[in-house]
């Protein structure tokens, strides 16, 4: 009996990394995303406009975007989970500073803290992931994936929860970020303490710390023309989604005809079919990353075309129906393309590889919207569309072209 409990508490514990480092990219997400529902009450707070606000969350973006290579360099170089932790650690004093009332170069100073310190989760996380799981990254990379999502998702009812109860510190909103920082910093004790048990030796070996490995090696990957056009494909993709995020309400309103309140629901149908990353991310480690790549980019691309030539002779049904087509291409392409990087890369360079990736395509990710908007107001939405259509059709055939060859 005792033997069996231990057998049984084992396996459960198996699963404490994919639990401790979901829950630190649910927290990234959240934290993240609970800005934007409160950007009116800010500017009401702080006596701001709406454009200082958009500029301060930029900075955010772009303060995360920037720590993926140098957080991925250092995973190489030191220790995945000391990286990990020192960044969610500053994470949470980013939201303990937000908890209290204070002026406005804190609420800043706070928010470019937070981009810089949840910067590591997801790039070092898929490494951690990649090597406690290395015979189901998929599997783990879909429950990471999709954990994720839900963090983005429960932010603006968490929001609105809080305003509408009496403040704890400060005023209401500042609630959100005080549970925030409370619940962050239990995660990445937990985490540090729990996750490198379940790491393989050479992560955690201390005479492995601190090898330095030589810059020019991180580009020499971009030498193999493989690699190379998988990376076009991604950041094709991350061009063309991100852009679609910004302005497929817009979309529906302007161009469709459609009232806002079926708009929003048409997009929120996009968010609800986030769990296929559980799914694809099994399928692929059973049938390979390529031809799930291939499949779910094809989707999206089906989704997105379908938007667009249905623009002017197809009712909410039917344009619910592209809508979910491109969520189901859309997420489920994120698990398959993080296992299929972790595949191909070497375990010296992982991190910062990975770092380097993620810049690129969330560069490309945070242009697009930009283009879009002065596309539609120039030649309008949808032959801004039909640019992102195209953008993922040229994905689509890439992606095939690299199953093709990995087939041959």
């Amino acid at each position: 009996m005792t033997a069996d409990r231990r057998s049984l508490s084992g396996r459960i514990g198996h699963f404490d990394a994919i639990v401790l480092t979901s829950a630190l990219w649910f927290l990234t997400k959240f934290v993240r995303f609970a800005f934007p529902p409160l950007f009116e009450q800010l500017a009401s707070v702080y006596d701001i406009s709406a454009a200082v606000l958009g500029t301060a969350f930029s900075g955010l973006l772009l303060v995360y975007a920037a720590m993926q290579f140098p957080s991925g360099l250092l995973a190489d170089r030191f220790s995945s989970v000391a990286v990990i932790g020192a960044g969610a650690s500053l994470a949470a004093v980013g939201a303990f500073a937000l908890a209290v009332d204070s002026p406005l170069v804190v609420l800043v100073g706070a928010m470019l803290t937070i981009g810089a310190g949840t910067g590591p989760v997801k790039t070092v996380g898929i490494r951690v992931l990649s090597r406690t799981y290395p015979e189901r990254t998929g599997r783990a990379l879909g429950v990471f994936d999709t954990i994720g999502t839900f963090g983005g998702a429960a932010a603006p009812a968490t929001v609105v929860l809080f305003a509408s109860l009496p403040g704890v510190v400060g005023a209401s909103w500042r609630t959100t970020f005080l549970v925030a920082g409370i619940v962050g910093v239990v995660v990445t004790v937990a985490f540090v303490a729990r996750v490198p048990r379940r790491l393989p030796d050479a992560e955690t070996n201390e005479t492995d710390a601190g090898t330095a490995v030589p810059i020019r090696e991180y580009g020499a990957l971009f030498r193999e023309w493989r690699f190379s056009v998988f990376v076009l494909v991604t950041t094709l993709f991350s061009f063309s989604y991100n852009a679609t995020l910004a302005f497929l309400p817009l979309y529906f309103t302007r161009e469709v005809g459609l009232d806002s309140t079926t708009a929003s629901l048409l997009f929120s149908a996009l968010f609800a079919v986030s769990v296929v990353q559980l799914l694809t991310g099994e399928i692929s480690d059973r049938t390979g990353t390529l031809p799930l790549v291939a499949l779910t980019v094809g989707l999206a691309t089906t989704g997105l075309g379908s938007i667009l030539l249905l623009t002017d002779v197809a009712g909410p049904l039917v344009l619910g129906g592209a809508v979910v087509c491109l969520g189901l291409g859309a997420h489920g392409y994120r698990p398959v393309r993080g296992a299929y990087l972790m595949s191909v890369i070497p375990t010296s360079v992982a991190g910062g590889s990975l770092g380097a990736v993620r810049t690129i395509q969330m560069v490309a990710g945070a242009a697009s919207p930009a283009l879009v908007g002065v596309l539609s107001e120039t030649a309008g939405l949808r032959p801004a569309f039909g640019i992102l259509t195209a953008a993922l059709l040229v994905a689509t055939g890439l992606s095939l072209l690299l199953w093709l060859f990995d087939s041959s």
